[in-house]
């Protein structure tokens, strides 16, 4: 069994907790939570039954672990558990990366921008 992820994200001026737990072998399922003020809005759940046996699963589980919780604040961030995912996709700007340096520019380059922005949620609820 592995640790799990736990983020607080404020979205929209509401707090929302996102959860995923990794159950363990014996029972190989991945699942994340989305909750706000204890209520849980939406789940998922993935078996990695089929990483059973495989030299390095441990990394295998918890690059799943990472693309769930990711996913899961993806769909926060468009609007699909709040209501206004419609107009979420109207607001979507592009960014500029003209002001970055380029080292940092690189990192970001093969990266889409909902992946910019979650890393960025992520590290900066890991300050908190």
């Amino acid at each position: 069994m592995l640790v799990g992820y736990n983020n607080n994200v404020t979205y929209k001026g509401k707090v929302y907790h996102v959860q995923t737990e990794d159950s363990g072998l014996n029972n190989p399922i991945i699942v994340t939570l989305l909750y706000f003020k204890g209520t849980i809005l939406a789940s998922k759940k993935i078996s990695y039954s089929h990483l059973i046996g495989i030299k390095d699963i441990k990394k295998s589980v918890r690059e799943l672990m990472k693309e769930q919780h990711k996913a899961i604040l993806k769909e926060l961030i468009a609007g699909k558990y709040t209501g206004d995912e419609a107009e979420e996709e109207k607001k979507e700007e592009p960014v500029s990366v003209a002001s970055m340096a380029e080292p940092e520019m690189k990192k970001i380059k093969d990266k889409t921008l909902d992946d910019i922005l979650l890393d960025y949620i992520m590290q900066r609820e890991k300050k908190k």
